[in-house]
C-alpha cells in the first residue's frame, strides 16, 4: 500500500509539472461538470425507476434485480468510449529495487478505485433509499450498495481483460461476443430461464448481507485479478522491450495514392500511421466496435426506439471519427514534427491530405448505418445531411486544434505511456462538436420537420466544403504563427 500512495504522489507531481497542466484546468472542470449532470441524471432515473413499480405486485427491488444482468452489459459498452487502460510510466522504477510485480499490482487498485465504478451508484442508491429501507432498514441499503459497487469492480476487470486482449488482437472481440452471446441464449431460448432467478437471488443477497454471496463475487474479482496481472506483467514486458518493433506481416504502398502528387504522400502517410500504430489501431477497433453495437442494437430491436436515442445515434455514429483523431490533430505528428517542418508548405499540404482522408472516412459510418436505413430506423436524407454536415462543419471546427495542440501522443506505448492529459480547449471544441449538433438536430427537427432538417444540414456542411481551402489556409497561417512554441511543446512531451 506505501507503494502504491508513493506511485500516486508521484503521478500527481508528474501532472502538474507536464506542459499541459495550466491548460487543463478547464478540461477537468467541464469533466467534473458533465460527470454531475449525468450523476444527476442517474438519481432521477433511480427515483423515478422506484416510484413506478412502488404499488406493483412485486416489489421494485425484485423487478431491478432481475435485470442486473443486462445493467451489467450496459456498464460494460459504456466503458468502451469513456474508460481507457490504465497506464504506468515504468521505465524510471526499472533502475530501483522495486518489483515489476508491485508496479502492475498498482495500476490494477488504481483500476479497481477508479471513480467509473461509482457512477452507478447514483442510480441503485436513491433506489434502495426508497424501495429497500421500509423492509430492510439502512443496513439493507448499505449492503445492497457495497454489493453493487463490487459488481462494479468486479465488471471493470472483465472489461479490462477484454479491452487489454483486444488492443492487441482484434480478434479477442469474440471473447465478450461468445459470453454475452451464451447469457443472452440462456435467458432468453428457456421459457423459465433460471439466470432471471439467479440474479434476483444475487440482489437479495446482497440487501441481507449474505456472507456467501458476498465471498463468491469476491473471489470472481480475485480471480479476474490475477488473470489481468499476468497478462499485464508480459504485455508491458513486450513494450518495454521492443518486442514487436520487427515483426511486419505485409507492407502496404497504396500505390493508387500516387496520382494525387504530395497530397496522396500525406495520404499514404496517415494511413500507414492509422494502420500500423498500436494506439491508432486500437482506436480505430473501439469506434468500429461502438459504431456496429449501437446501428445494429438499433436496426434489429426495439430498445432504442425512442425518437431521443436514434438523434442521439444519428449524430454520434458520424461525430465519434473525428472527435476521436481529430481532436488530437498534430499530436501524432509531434514525433516527428521537426521533418515536417523542414520542407516548405509541407503542414498545409498535410492538412488538406487529412481533410481529405477524414471527409471520405465519413463514408464508413454511413454504410455501418444501412441496416438501421433498410429497417426504417433512420431516414436515408437525414444519414446524408449528417454527413455533409460533419464533413464539413464540424470537421471546420475539429480542425482549428491543429493551431493550439502542442502535446506528443506516443504511436505505440499503451500501458507504459506517461498521463495522458488533453488542453481545456481539446475538451471544449471536442464537448461541442457532439452536443451542438445534437441540440441543433433537435430544434430543427421541432421547428421544421426532419425533411426540411436534413436539407439544412447539407446547404451548412457543403458552405464549409466548398470553402475549405479558404480555412485550411488561414488554419496553416495561424498554426506558423505559433509554430515555435507548438515544436516547444512537442519536444517536451515526447517520451
Amino acid at each position: 500500500m506505501n507503494l502504491f500512495i508513493e506511485l500516486r504522489k508521484h503521478g500527481k507531481l508528474a501532472a502538474k509539472r507536464n506542459p499541459m497542466y495550466e491548460k487543463n484546468k478547464f478540461g477537468k472542470f467541464w469533466m467534473y461538470f458533465m460527470a454531475v449532470f449525468w450523476a444527476g441524471y442517474l438519481v432521477f432515473f433511480g427515483t423515478s425507476f422506484a416510484f413506478a413499480f412502488n404499488d406493483g405486485a412485486t416489489e421494485a427491488y425484485h423487478v431491478l434485480n432481475s435485470g442486473l444482468i443486462f445493467i451489467l452489459c450496459l456498464d460494460f459498452l459504456m466503458r468502451f468510449p469513456f474508460q481507457k487502460t490504465p497506464a504506468q510510466e515504468v521505465k524510471p522504477y526499472l533502475l530501483l529495487p522495486v518489483k515489476r510485480n508491485r508496479l502492475i499490482d498498482s495500476l490494477l487498485i488504481r483500476s479497481g478505485l477508479n471513480g467509473f465504478n461509482l457512477i452507478w451508484l447514483f442510480f441503485f442508491v436513491p433506489f434502495a433509499i426508497i424501495s429497500i429501507t421500509r423492509f430492510y432498514g439502512i443496513t439493507g441499503v448499505l449492503t445492497y450498495s457495497i454489493g453493487i459497487w463490487l459488481l462494479m469492480v468486479l465488471n471493470n476487470y472483465w472489461f479490462l481483460l477484454c479491452r487489454t486482449l483486444m488492443n492487441e488482437r482484434v480478434w479477442w472481440i469474440i471473447l465478450p461476443i461468445l459470453a454475452y452471446g451464451s447469457i443472452a441464449a440462456g435467458m432468453f431460448i428457456p421459457d423459465n430461464s433460471p439466470l432471471f432467478d439467479w440474479s434476483v437471488d444475487l440482489g437479495e443477497g446482497f440487501i441481507l448481507g449474505h456472507l456467501l454471496t458476498f465471498t463468491g463475487v469476491f473471489a470472481a474479482i480475485v480471480v479476474l485479478w490475477f488473470i489481468n496481472r499476468e497478462l499485464m506483467i508480459k504485455l508491458i514486458y513486450n513494450e518495454i522491450n521492443k518486442v514487436e518493433d520487427t515483426k511486419v506481416k505485409h507492407v502496404s504502398e497504396y500505390k493508387f495514392l500516387d496520382r494525387y502528387g504530395e497530397i496522396g504522400e500525406y495520404m499514404r502517410l496517415e494511413l500507414k500511421m492509422l494502420l500500423r500504430n498500436k494506439v491508432c489501431k486500437t482506436a480505430l477497433r473501439t469506434v468500429f466496435l461502438v459504431v456496429i453495437s449501437f446501428t445494429c442494437i438499433l436496426s434489429f430491436t426495439e430498445a432504442y426506439d425512442g425518437q431521443g436515442m436514434k438523434s442521439f445515434i444519428l449524430v454520434y455514429n458520424f461525430v465519434i471519427f473525428g472527435i476521436l483523431f481529430l481532436s488530437s490533430l498534430m499530436s501524432y505528428e509531434g514525433n516527428y514534427i521537426d521533418g515536417l517542418m523542414s520542407r516548405k508548405e509541407s503542414i498545409y499540404t498535410l492538412l488538406r491530405a487529412k481533410y481529405i482522408l477524414y471527409s471520405i472516412a465519413i463514408l464508413i459510418p454511413l454504410f455501418l448505418m444501412i441496416p438501421a436505413m433498410a429497417t426504417g430506423k433512420l431516414a436515408v436524407l437525414s444519414c446524408i445531411g449528417w454527413a455533409v454536415f460533419v464533413a464539413g462543419c464540424v470537421y471546420f471546427c475539429l480542425f482549428q486544434l491543429a493551431v493550439y495542440n502542442n502535446r506528443t501522443v506516443d504511436l505505440n506505448a499503451k500501458m507504459t505511456n506517461r498521463q495522458n492529459m488533453g488542453t481545456g480547449l481539446q475538451n471544449l471544441i471536442s464537448g461541442a462538436a457532439f452536443g451542438v449538433p445534437l441540440l441543433m438536430n433537435f430544434m430543427l427537427t421541432t421547428f421544421f420537420g426532419p425533411t426540411v432538417t436534413a436539407w439544412i444540414l447539407i446547404a451548412i456542411g457543403a458552405g464549409f466544403i466548398l470553402t475549405s481551402r479558404l480555412w485550411l489556409k488561414n488554419v496553416y497561417h495561424r498554426f506558423m504563427k505559433r509554430r515555435y512554441k507548438n515544436m516547444e511543446g512537442f519536444r517536451d512531451s515526447r517520451q
